[in-house]
This record gives structure tokens, sequence and C-alpha cells, in this order.
């Protein structure tokens, strides 16, 4: 099986090297394939910058093997030339957006099957701001106001992208809707992904929050800890 990075947006604003580095180097190294989706960013027509500006950014850190792989709806999402280039990759990457055009579009799809696939053959699979939530269980959409069930990647979890910025006022309502769920809240520059022995790390300049219940704990750079566990 392979890894998971959550970051919490602004991802191709040259602050998120630290994380992508490091899920560069677990995909095996500056040659492993990395496939952009721009999913998130299709409803306003911007999916073709966003997954160009992933290309850039990805080479900038020395990635020698990046591209996007237009899923921008049901039918591109269940073509089957485009779910064997996600297949082979060892880098998937979701960036932000639009949470619930990215949610239900890859949902029960042969491109999210095939994401998972690459997954269990050890790819990571990442995901910044609408990218982050939907791999949860749960997201939040924040046009509708309400709680959306996501691709449960993460069980029992929910991600506040942008922590530092909008996402922590967030937290008292999601609370109350998700009681029994672990909230994450990740600073945009910030990611975390998760090791071998079931832990977390944090990677980047900010903090990410973890809420529970009436709990809530802090971890910058460099921190391990527990998804799940709280105090």
């Amino acid at each position: 099986m392979g890894y998971i990075l959550l970051e919490g947006g602004a991802e191709f604003g040259g602050q998120m090297s630290e994380p992508d580095l490091r899920a560069i180097e677990l995909a095996g190294g500056f040659d492993a394939p990395i496939c952009i989706i721009p999913t998130a960013a299709a409803p306003d027509h911007n999916h073709k910058r966003a997954g160009n500006n992933g290309i850039r950014w990805f080479r900038s850190l020395g990635a020698r093997n990046v591209f996007a792989v237009d899923v921008i709806d049901s039918t591109s999402a269940n073509d089957p030339a485009l779910a064997a280039s996600i297949r082979t990759s060892k880098l998937v990457y979701l960036l932000g957006g639009f949470p619930r055009h990215l949610g239900e579009t890859l949902a029960n799809s042969l491109c999210w099957q095939a994401a998972l696939d690459a997954h269990e053959h050890g790819a990571v699979i990442a995901g910044s701001s609408a990218g982050a939530m939907v791999l949860c269980e749960h997201y939040y959409d924040p046009y509708e106001k309400k709680v959306v069930r996501g691709l449960n990647l993460l069980p029992n979890a929910c991600v506040l992208p942008h922590h530092n910025n909008f996402g922590r006022s967030w937290a008292k309502q999601l609370l109350q809707l998700l009681p029994n769920a672990t909230l994450i809240g990740i600073d945009e520059s910030t990611g975390i992904i998760n090791d071998e022995e079931g832990g977390w790390q944090v990677h980047g300049a900010g903090e990410i929050m973890l809420y529970r219940g009436d709990q809530a704990k802090g971890h910058g750079r460099g921190a391990h800890f527990h998804l799940h566990r709280i105090a």
C-alpha cells in the first residue's frame, strides 16, 4: 500500500516544496510518473491552466515525468485510456478547486479505481485543498453548507483546508455535524504524510490542528502524530 499526502492549499504558489519533495521521494524519485488530476478546476473552465501549473511546479522541483490527465466530468472519469494513465502513475495529485464537483466526478469511476489500484501497488495519492477534502470519508461543501460523503480513503475524518485563512471558521459547525469524526485543519504551505507505522508527520511551514469532540491539538513542522489520537 502506498502513502497519502494531504495539503492545506495554495499548492502551486511556491511554498509547498517540502511536502511535495517528500511525496516525490516516496513515489520513487525524480523519474517516477506523476499524474496531475485537475478535476476540481473544471467548473470554471480552469482545468487546463491549473493542470499546466501543476506540471510546471513539479518540474521546478526536479521531477522529469509529469503530466495532467483531463478528468473533468463523468464521461472522462470513465475513460479507460485516462484510467490506464493513472494506474501506472506513482504519484497521483488532486489539485484544489470545487470539492463537490471533484468528489462526485471521481466517485465510483474508472479513474478513481485506477488511482486506488496504483495506491495498492505503492503509489502516493495526494490532494490539496479540495483534493485533500474529498479523500476523507466526509467533506464540507462550503457552497451548500453541508457535509457530503467523500471518497473515504481516510475513514472517520474531515479536512479543513486553508486553516490559517478561512478553514478555521468551519470548525465549530463541523464539530456539531460530525461529533465522532476527527477534523484535520491544515494550513496553507503545509502537508501531512502517513508512515508505515500508522502515524503521520507534518511537512512545511505551517501547522495542523486536530479536533475531536471538545479536544483540539496543534502540531508544527516535523511533528509526528496519530490521526485519531488527540491527547
